[in-house]
């Protein structure tokens, strides 16, 4: 009989879960489209239209739609003096940094210094972007055509915009493939308001590409596959560097540190073949990112600058601050993934770790919410969930630009300091939340929508179903997964 209910567990865990069949915002939701399972979502190899063809074709058709969304800008408030492209919501950098990060004037990044006639600051001397940023920044104005300086930002932003949509398809792609039961989680992805607003402001949706393929990766027991991309992922952004140490704690409870050593070796050896050239060539255009990072006050979007405009004091000690609470925050993960009883899955340590800079970090741009967003729904797929965070992201990427049409307009149109501020809180409370519901399956397993069929951690790769051999807490409990593969 034991046997039998075993074979009975790992069929159910073999079948595809479909949205509808378990999570009742995704039910009510369907009835839009004719209702929960349709004919439409059968998920065999002999139909056209499987999960992933489906989810390819919405997020092709939501980033149309986020394009259309800067319409007014592309035609006209881009190129105008004021606040027009912040009252319609359509701001972007793209076309501002194509000339003003010399790319119009055929400036090769990190190696020609940048005139401060052109980059309207006396600050910045070179590109601050990472290294693999910048070749995706240099690879898009070689396609884009010279010719008024309209026109040609024009077309700059439509290039990088094309290839934009590339990392998004390929975002999609691979988070539908990290958990082969879950292909259908991908489509929040798809369909995320956050991604159609904010995958043209500024380029980080191409290192969230190459994190989500390295995520995808160690899901199939790839380590040092998954070590290249992160490292990739790392030379793009500096933000994927936080998923090595989700895996680090992760492996250590679990046992498994010659994977991740592997992971981590790839993952240094990808990052030095792509900024070593650069850093031996062209050493100041190089450091030009971190001394940037570094230099930089507190800026927009950020509980520091909540403080420093409450207490009048500009916060010169914010980059001691922020590292401070950031490394409080970060042992407090790490402190949860080995008391816990029950490890961790990697997809929720993932999110607590970036979630943990994003809420310490001293600024918040609105695209920063593409980090979170695949994370988000490896660790917590619930629909209700992942909505009310969007909601409250959506709200700040309208409160910052009403604040910047208040700053840079007439003052007749945008937010007071004091409504920005409450627009900054609603953005930290939607990420408080979701941080919320995740420790509680963390602390709760019975609660982990993944684990109410028995499954450890489908998108582990080698962790999933391991025993743990190094645990500060009580003696876990064994998954049943574990003791079935055992």
């Amino acid at each position: 009989m034991t046997s039998v209910r075993y074979r009975e567990e790992d069929d159910r865990r073999e079948v595809p879960v479909r949205p509808t069949d378990e999570d009742p915002v995704a039910a009510s939701g369907s009835e839009i489209i004719g209702g929960p399972v349709g004919r439409r979502a059968a998920t065999g190899g002999h139909r056209w239209w499987n999960p992933l063809r489906v989810m390819v074709l919405v997020v092709i058709g939501m980033f149309a739609l986020g394009m259309a969304q800067k319409a007014s800008c592309y035609s006209s408030a881009w190129f105008k003096a004021g606040d027009p492209q912040y009252i319609h919501a359509c701001y972007s950098d793209i076309p501002h940094l194509y000339a003003q990060r010399g790319f119009a004037s055929d400036l090769v990044p990190y190696f020609d210094r940048i005139p401060d006639t052109v980059s309207g600051s006396g600050t910045l001397h070179y590109l601050e972007y990472p290294v693999l940023t910048g070749l995706f920044m240099e690879v898009a104005s070689w396609v884009t055509p010279h010719g008024s300086p309209q026109h040609s930002a024009q077309a700059y932003w439509i290039a990088n915009s094309a290839m934009l949509m590339v990392c998004a398809v390929v975002l999609v792609v691979c988070l539908a493939r990290t958990n082969k039961r879950r292909p259908w989680d991908g489509l929040f992805v798809a369909l995320s308001p956050a991604l159609a607003l904010t995958a043209t402001i500024n380029w980080d949706l191409f290192a969230v590409a190459l994190a989500a393929a390295g995520m995808m990766c160690w899901a199939r027991s790839r380590p040092a596959a998954a070590g290249v991309l992160i490292g990739l992922a790392t030379a793009a952004k500096l933000y994927p560097v936080l998923l090595l140490l989700a895996l680090f704690v992760l492996c250590l409870r679990a046992g498994r540190l010659r994977s991740f050593g592997a992971a981590l070796g790839a993952a240094i050896a990808a990052w030095l073949v792509v900024n070593v050239p650069v850093m031996l060539l062209a050493p100041h255009g190089w450091a030009e990112f971190y001394t940037f990072s570094r230099t930089r006050p507190t800026d927009y979007g950020s509980l520091w600058l909540i403080i420093a405009e409450r207490a009048g004091n500009p916060l010169d000690g914010v980059n001691a601050y922020a590292t401070a609470v950031m490394l409080l925050l970060c042992a407090g993960v790490a402190a949860l993934a080995l008391y816990a009883p029950r490890r961790p899955r990697i997809g929720q340590l993932a999110f607590l770790v970036v979630a943990a800079l994003v809420l310490s970090n001293k600024v918040y741009s609105p695209q920063y919410v593409l980090w979170l967003l695949p994370l988000a729904v490896l660790a917590r797929p619930r629909w209700r969930d992942l909505l009310i965070w969007q909601g409250a992201e959506v709200l700040y990427f309208l409160g910052i630009w009403m604040r910047l049409a208040y700053v840079t307009g007439t003052k007749h149109h945008g937010l007071t300091a004091d409504a920005y501020h409450l627009a900054i809180a609603v953005h930290l409370l939607g990420v408080l939340y979701l941080c919320a519901m995740v420790v509680r399956d963390i602390l709760l397993p019975q609660h982990d929508v993944l684990r109410q069929d028995g499954s450890d951690d489908p998108a582990g790769g080698v962790l999933d179903g391991a025993q743990d051999v190094f645990v500060l807490g009580p003696a876990p409990h064994e998954p049943k997964h574990a003791a079935h593969a055992a």
